[in-house]
């Protein structure tokens, strides 16, 4: 399982998500974060971030940073949005934010936007089989997004967020009447193009993401906003999303923070959110839309994971993997077997990071050790796992250094019999952090190995659980691999002693 963390810098809210992927792909949340900042409203007023927002985000971001870090995450992806894509002094804002957060900001546009809310949801609420518009109103841009199984279509992204609207246009409280009609015919203009590109299409189901859709979910089914959790998936019907808007609109700022489901921040700019979620339901003749919990953050977290970001140095590069085949070769090892052996290993270290924690470079040294620890058969079959490390640490492998060469060559010793020991002359060579890996690996080069015993790479794929009390490893196959599973239990003693936790191997058919 790998670690990723998500900075979402909206125009008007910091959002951070930090969280989990399992091999099997599925996403767990670890922590999460969100705070109120208004970075738009400076902006949308004067073109420029204000020194009390900048000031405020700072401090905010500070605060998700040290809970990130806290969580030894593989990458962090941080996106700003509509607000800083318009700021005049955006590069103050995003240097001083690369220095507290320890990547950049990356100013998306607001398609990249779109496609990171397209990704967020689908990963949490995957509909394959209908054309779905997702709807993302933030503080300063809304996008439109067309989905078609399960795959973005076509989006817009339009100057319709609440904070921008507020500002522009929303002077008075109550509004005034002039003031609504104003914003009104300017939300209608901006939005003929998106209306006359989906307005013809079916549309499935529309599902609203973002404060605004939750306060109206949260408002329309009398839903608290301390439980707010409870809004994910629930609906809210095109008039009933009119009538909250008119009730809305003839409150002024406290009548609107005692609304149910609007909190005194989001009261500031609800009346301008809500009309452009009725307009959008109105002009596409929505008859209901469905809130989603999903966003940006979740898109960051859903593409960094698919991309497999930060584990690119696990792998052997094809130099390397050339150079370890070729030496296999020369040594007689079956190239079928071997190749399995390191495809697996490869698949324990990614799914069990969370639990070793070892830098992704340390992947490629038991990759390499995966194809050459059966190299010692060629010297004899007695005490063939001393003669692999032999081998391997008197071998020219152009790729590796010296280091590398003698933990490739001491893993090969430990794929069998005993465990490393501190006193063991090989490991004496070494440093403590490079012994505290040669330990951590040993157990997972044994299980590659254990699940292809029988050399005939039945084990299909494998996917890693790790719970407080226990791992489980779910190995998939459409053969008969029970020989496979009961060897693989038998380094169940070998991993609870490095790693401190019981080993459950299960096979999944």
């Amino acid at each position: 399982m790998s670690r990723y963390a998500a900075i979402d810098i909206g125009s008007n809210s910091i959002r951070m998500l930090a969280a989990e992927a399992s091999s099997g792909g599925a996403i767990s949340e670890l922590a999460s974060d969100r705070q109120v900042v208004r970075l738009g409203t400076g902006v949308f007023r004067e073109g420029r971030l204000s020194t009390d927002a900048m000031n405020l985000a700072c401090q905010v971001m500070s605060r998700m940073a040290e809970q990130y870090r806290s969580l030894d995450v593989l990458a962090v992806r941080a996106v700003g949005t509509s607000a800083l894509r318009d700021a005049s002094n955006q590069a103050e804002f995003l240097e001083r934010a690369e220095a507290i957060l320890g990547t950049p900001v990356e100013v998306v546009s607001g398609l990249e936007e779109a496609r990171l809310v397209h990704l967020g949801v689908h990963a949490r609420w995957p509909l394959p089989q209908h054309r779905v518009l997702i709807v993302d109103i933030g503080g300063g841009s809304a996008e439109l997004i067309m989905g078609e199984h399960g795959h973005l279509t076509e989006a817009f992204s339009k100057p319709l967020g609440a904070v921008r609207l507020t500002e522009l246009f929303l002077k008075s409280d109550p509004p005034d009447p002039k003031e609504l009609a104003r914003m009104q015919r300017y939300v209608q203009k901006r939005l003929l193009g998106p209306v006359a590109r989906f307005g013809q299409l079916k549309i499935d189901r529309m599902i609203a993401t973002s404060a605004t859709a939750s306060a109206v979910v949260c408002a329309v089914n009398r839903v608290r906003r301390s439980h707010r959790d409870l809004a994910d998936r629930q609906s809210a019907t095109a008039p009933q999303v009119r009538k909250l808007f008119k009730e809305l609109c003839a409150r002024n700022l406290a009548g609107r923070s005692r609304h149910t489901g609007i909190g005194p921040r989001r009261a500031e700019i609800v009346v301008a959110g809500v009309h452009v979620l009725s307009e959008i339901m109105e002009q596409l003749r929505v008859p209901r839309m469905y809130y989603s919990a999903a966003g940006v953050r979740e898109g960051i977290i859903a593409d960094l994971v698919h991309r497999k970001v930060g584990m690119e140095q696990v792998r052997l590069d094809l130099d390397q993997r050339r150079m370890v085949r070729a030496l296999g070769k020369r040594y007689g090892v079956t190239a079928p077997h071997a190749r399995k052996v390191a495809e697996l290993a490869a698949a324990l270290f990614e799914g069990l990071h969370p639990l070793h924690r070892l830098p992704p470079e340390r992947g490629r040294l038991l990759e390499a050790a995966a194809y050459l620890h059966n190299i010692g058969h060629f010297v004899n079959e007695t005490r063939h796992h001393r003669h692999s490390m032999y081998l391997v640490a008197n071998s020219d492998l152009a790729g590796f250094d010296n280091n590398e060469r003698k933990i490739v060559a001491n893993l090969c010793r430990y794929h069998r019999k005993s465990m490393p020991q501190v006193s063991h002359e090989g490991l004496q060579e070494l440093g403590a952090q490079d012994r505290r890996a040669i330990v951590q690996l040993t157990p997972l080069l044994r299980l590659a190995v254990a699940l292809d015993q029988s050399q005939e790479q039945r084990v299909e794929r494998l996917e890693c659980i790790s719970g407080d009390e226990s791992v489980e490893i779910r190995l998939y196959s459409g053969h008969d691999i029970d020989i496979e599973q009961w060897h693989a239990q038998q380094v169940s003693g070998n991993f609870q002693e490095v790693y401190g936790l019981p080993l459950i191997v299960k096979v999944k058919r």
